[in-house]
């Protein structure tokens, strides 16, 4: 089935993943206040849909405040931003009630020994040996340059109620990637000490696809305005650096691939649409990139409307937009076509659409395009 997307195999497989393991969404780059603070606000809008306990939001705010500061501060090798496959990242899951909340940075080889000191110490004591244990740093007052000595990492277990999980990965003779993750239960779960080994394992291997094509962001979720503009938000301050018309054209058409889903997508027996939008770079250009379920009567539909917009030049363009957009006999057909009109228009690019088969009932269409 992977070979029916000409290349890209990996989509298909990062989708299942995404579907698979229930992971929310994923941020992977420079990390600003900025960009911290939509991802908290994303997180917040995304738990608000599915209708979280106000007490769980509270925790996990708590968590992932702890986890990006953490992200933030050691995000820099030897006073420079860190290279494309030693960026930040930080990933958040949702499977059965249990919230796990994943976040990796770079750090020297040299501070392992006593990070795993602190880790080990943490996951040893119990709710009010932590409480303890946590005035006592805090008395201590050992602040350095990249924040307290500790005190995060215990009031990310003090919150959580559950152990935190990390693990470590070469970068080179100086660096090793650290992973660190907890997870939130609900209410009546709270206390349970196990550990999110498997988990952890998971998200190593889909950082590592996500490093090998360079993703900057993956969102799989229910797609609501306000998640809609923190996304926008994330990716235009990570682009702060291109010009104004670019940002601009990006913006449109990752409004207009995602109401793509929302109006085209199948729907599932619990009325959700499966779909997940990302960003990946490759060096020179930006790739826009969804991957959806629809019927497979609707398949032959999104096929020749793609095919039709792909075939025609930019005066052809110009004249099937302007005489669609205002004509009130249009079929329905070109009407869903204007937006992929207007993508192609604002890009001079053709869009890259392949669909494979699932079932008899569903099949899975990936769309890209290049900006």
């Amino acid at each position: 089935m992977d070979d029916q997307f000409s290349g890209s195999g990996f989509v298909f497989d990062l989708f299942e993943d995404m579907q698979r393991n229930n992971l929310n969404y994923i941020y992977r780059g420079f990390f600003t206040q900025s960009i911290t603070d939509n991802i908290l606000l994303l997180t917040e809008a995304c738990m608000h849909n599915v209708g979280e306990d106000s007490k769980i939001r509270k925790r996990i705010f708590t968590i992932l405040v702890e986890g990006l500061q953490n992200v933030t501060r050691h995000q820099e090798i030897d006073g420079e931003e860190a290279a494309p496959n030693q960026a930040g990242i930080f990933i958040i899951q949702n499977q059965n009630g249990k919230y796990y909340i994943t976040t990796g940075n770079p750090i020297l080889k040299a501070n392992i020994p006593t990070l795993i000191k602190q880790l080990e110490k943490i996951n040893s004591l119990d709710p009010e040996e932590l409480k303890l244990f946590y005035k006592e740093v805090l008395n201590d007052n050992k602040i350095s340059n990249k924040g307290g000595a500790g005190l995060g990492l215990i009031e990310m277990a003090r919150k959580s109620g559950n152990k935190l999980d990390f693990d470590f990965s070469d970068i080179n003779s100086n660096y090793s990637y650290f992973y660190m993750g907890t997870k939130v239960l609900a209410d009546e779960d709270h206390g349970n000490t196990e550990q999110t080994t498997n988990s952890m394992e998971t998200i190593k291997s889909i950082h590592k696809t996500i490093n090998e094509q360079n993703i900057v962001l993956v969102y799989n979720g229910l797609h609501s305005q306000d998640s809609l503009l923190h996304i926008l938000s994330i990716l235009e301050d990570h682009l702060s650096s291109k010009d104004l018309n670019f940002r601009k054209r990006m913006v449109y058409c990752i409004i207009e691939l995602l109401q793509n889903i929302v109006k085209h997508g199948y729907k599932a027996d619990d009325n959700n649409i499966k779909g997940i939008f990302f960003v990946s770079y490759n060096g020179e250009s930006y790739q826009l990139n969804t991957v959806n379920y629809i019927k497979n009567e609707n398949t032959s539909k999104a096929k020749e409307a793609v095919q039709f917009v792909n075939s025609l030049n930019d005066n052809d363009l110009n004249d099937f937009y302007d005489k669609n957009l205002t004509s009130s006999e249009t079929d329905k057909g070109n009407k869903c076509g204007l937006g992929l009109a207007e993508m192609r228009l604002r890009t001079h690019k053709n869009i890259n659409c392949t669909i494979a088969p699932i079932d008899n009932n569903i099949s899975a269409i990936f769309m890209q395009i290049t900006i």
